[in-house]
């Protein structure tokens, strides 16, 4: 167990952060420190200043209390010690052991999928993105509405009580299943109208890149660097969350559409990657993905592997991708660019903060575009070939 003093974090509206206890179990998985620092970071990102970490190592997963009896009764004495509001687990509980850690710990309970859905809630911006973690959040909430919390109605600004608010939270499923099928309604409406943006794009002859990677890569900076846009940068978990788009102009390769979406992360929950379908549409209609990867981290293979998986769930994995190295600038690596043996550029190395290697990116734009048209003209002289020969 390791433990630290409060100190002066705060939240992201500036105001007194939540205190927890952070709780991660080793199954003997190679990624178990990774995953701690990223609980770590995810409490942050949410406002939460951490009191204290419990580790333990398992086999298994307890069937009752995940962590098993004896841990579960350390954290008990640290909770009453340290008189810790919440509880933060590393993992995905089920609905039964949610209620009894709540008993036996008797304070507030969340695991790692309602510690995220909380961060989507805090920075959904878009109405589109709004609808979209309201929907993960009431399909999550519908399985654990029997035994939660009674007090929670009173703690809709807590961390992993956001979003759907205490009125939902006492609809009953008939209900929720009602609010959840409005809201797909709702947007399928705006897919729609997205649609309709994205065909009269394509009708103009206009590349479209989707700018994709683990969170905190640097995909923003990027973005606006390409773009010359304004959107949120910040060295935090999430700091994008809905899909921006903008269109950029070079002599070159002329129009080209790019957009910024939210970043990926271990262990993305799949409602999140259900509900933001939709949104990812950019990423899955794309003509390239620019892979943006932290070229500073050492777990960056690790990372890609895990985007890539997204990737495939989303039915993106086919769709051609440049991996973008950024952030040479912190190891003192000149920019450049990697060809397969067809001669395609498939690595830009670049640092978005500086700027160096924006060239060599804008190259491996142009010559995709390039690409791009070539293929269309082929697969036009394929169709009037077989119109022209009754083919269906």
């Amino acid at each position: 167990m390791q433990q630290q003093s409060a100190g002066d974090k705060k939240l992201l509206s500036g105001h007194p952060s939540e205190a927890a206890i952070l709780v991660s179990i080793d199954f003997g998985k190679n990624d178990h420190s990774e995953s701690l620092d990223e609980l770590r970071l995810l409490a942050e990102t949410a406002g939460v200043r951490t009191l204290a970490i419990v580790e333990a190592r398992r086999q298994r997963p307890d069937a009752a209390l995940f962590a098993g009896s004896g841990k579960v009764q350390e954290i008990a004495e640290l909770v009453e010690r340290l008189e810790v509001p919440l509880v933060i687990f590393n993992h995905d509980l089920s609905p039964a052991q949610m209620r009894n850690l709540t008993t036996k710990l008797n304070t507030r309970v969340i695991d790692r999928t309602m510690l995220i859905l909380d961060i989507f809630a805090q920075r959904a911006q878009s109405h589109e993105g709004k609808v979209q973690v309201e929907i993960a959040q009431l399909k999550y909430l519908a399985t654990r509405l029997v035994g939660m919390n009674q007090d929670m109605g009173q703690q809709k600004h807590a961390v992993g009580a956001r979003g759907p608010g205490e009125t939902k939270l006492e609809l009953d499923r008939r209900k929720l299943d009602k609010r959840v099928h409005l809201l797909k309604d709702r947007l399928e409406q705006l897919t729609r109208q997205r649609e309709v943006r994205r065909r009269a794009r394509n009708r103009h002859d206009v590349l479209s890149v989707s700018i994709v990677g683990y969170t905190n890569a640097g995909k923003s900076t990027l973005f606006n660097r390409l773009t010359r846009a304004n959107v949120y940068v910040a060295d935090q978990l999430f700091a994008t969350l809905d899909t921006t788009s903008r269109r950029m102009f070079t002599e070159e390769s002329g129009e080209i559409v790019v957009s910024d979406t939210v970043g990926f992360i271990r262990h993305l929950p799949h409602s999140l990657v259900a509900a933001f379908r939709s949104t990812l549409e950019e990423t899955i209609q794309a003509d390239l993905l620019l892979h943006v990867v932290d070229a500073n981290n050492a777990n960056r293979d690790d990372q890609i592997a895990e985007v890539n998986k997204v990737l495939t769930e989303i039915g993106a994995a086919d769709i051609p991708q440049v991996l973008v190295f950024n952030k040479i600038d912190l190891q003192d690596v000149p920019p450049s660019v990697q060809r397969d043996d067809y001669g395609r550029i498939v690595r830009v190395f670049l640092s978005a903060k500086s700027g160096a290697g924006l060239d060599e990116l804008r190259l491996a734009l142009m010559e995709a575009k390039t690409a791009r048209q070539a293929a269309e003209v082929v697969e036009n002289q394929i169709n009037q070939a077989r119109d022209e020969h009754g083919i269906e």
